[in-house]
């Protein structure tokens, strides 16, 4: 059976040569696992892939206790990369020392592509120490170029992590009664997820209420519901390494007249950004949609947040869609649609939905009803 894994590297260092790069070091995380199909999680033992931009087999420098699983998922995706692994009472400073001399020794000062937000000073360092003349640049613009489009396989499975959690919202929306604290909720939410068949949970959902809900990123606290309550839940699922995103808010009782005016702009805010999805637009066209509308209602200063942000292998990724990002959208990139109104005191409310660009407009991965729920 094929992978992609050997043309998404091909295509990698295709990118690095045009970039002027000797080549790139990718730590675990999501990179790692869309370029190899490796799931290694970061910790206290150095784990670095070592990719040049000229064809020649790429190095995995890691713990010899990871060696036979490594080599054998690699091999079973039909990538060339060979593993160098090192023991615990060496260290890998010899094997990454022998790693980058043989990739990158003839170059008196190589450019390595490193992901800002991945690597740790402590990879930094150690690669620094074996090549002291290293210059960096981000690997971020590069990865973002390959991993925003989307093939069928990947909208598949993140057309799965959508359905496992809608479907766990629904189970645990009738939960939703006064007494009951968002911590209780949030716990029932997880689980459910779970038990839908979801990998593990996109992120730790929020259950924001009353004025909590005026927090984007409330922590869930042991707040017991309370009529007239807004409630923001904001959860997300993943399944076979890609995630899904969703937001809804739902009243408990009767909400205030502040409380529906401020739902109704959302929704619409929402409802225009949706509508603004098509091949060649920007995320700072389908953001300024969305804020034109929640501006004009009198609440521009309420809405303190993006629109959007890439969705994928990580919930949160390019493209962001938001003020300045100028780059046009194509069919295949997936990302959140997700106007928000908070009051301080009193409580907010956010609508979220994932967005693919398709070749004719966009389509909102998420369905889950949006009109104002009141239970």
């Amino acid at each position: 059976m094929s992978t992609p894994y050997p043309e998404r590297l091909a295509r990698l260092q295709a990118a690095l040569q045009a970039a002027a790069c000797d080549g790139m070091a990718v730590v675990c995380g999501a990179s790692m696992r869309y370029l190899t199909g490796l799931a290694m999680h970061a910790h206290e033992r150095l784990i670095v892939l070592l990719l040049p931009a000229t064809p020649q087999p790429p190095l995995l420098v890691l713990p010899a206790l990871e060696h036979a699983r490594a080599s054998a998922t690699l091999a079973a995706h039909g990538l060339p990369i060979v593993c160098v692994g090192w023991h615990d009472e060496t260290g890998p400073t010899t094997a990454l020392a022998m790693a980058t001399a043989q990739l990158f020794g003839k170059r008196p000062a190589p450019l390595l592509a490193v992901e800002h937000l991945a690597m740790r000073v402590m990879e930094l360092r150690a690669l620094e120490a074996v090549i002291p003349a290293l210059h960096t640049t981000d690997a971020t613009p590069l990865l973002a170029g390959l991993r925003m489009v989307k093939d069928a396989d990947e909208l598949a499975a993140m057309r799965a992590a959508v359905r496992i959690i809608e479907a766990s919202l629904q189970q645990i929306i009738p939960s939703i009664k006064t007494g009951v604290t968002e911590r209780e909720l949030a716990a029932q939410w997880r689980a459910a997820t779970l038990a839908l068949g979801a990998d593990e949970e996109a992120f730790g959902c929020i259950v924001a209420s009353g004025p909590n809900s005026a927090n984007p990123h409330h922590a869930n606290s042991d707040r017991p519901f309370a009529p007239g309550d807004l409630i923001i839940l904001d959860g997300g699922a993943v399944y076979q390494g890609y995630v899904s995103d969703i937001t809804r808010t739902v009243a408990l009782g009767t909400p205030s007249a502040t409380a529906r005016t401020i739902y109704d702009l959302v929704l619409a805010a929402n409802t225009a950004g949706r509508a603004a999805v098509q091949p060649g637009t920007t995320g700072a066209a389908i953001d300024a949609a969305t804020r034109a509308v929640i501006a004009a209602g009198g609440y521009a200063e309420q809405f303190i947040h993006r629109t959007g942000h890439g969705l994928g292998m990580e919930a949160h990724e390019l493209p962001n869609i938001v003020a300045g990002s100028t780059t046009p959208l194509v069919a295949g990139i997936t990302f959140t649609i997700e106007p928000g109104i908070y009051l301080a005191g009193v409580g907010g409310v956010r609508i979220e939905d994932d967005l693919l660009v398709t070749a004719t407009g966009g389509e909102s991965l998420t369905t889950f009803p949006r009109e104002l729920l009141v239970l």
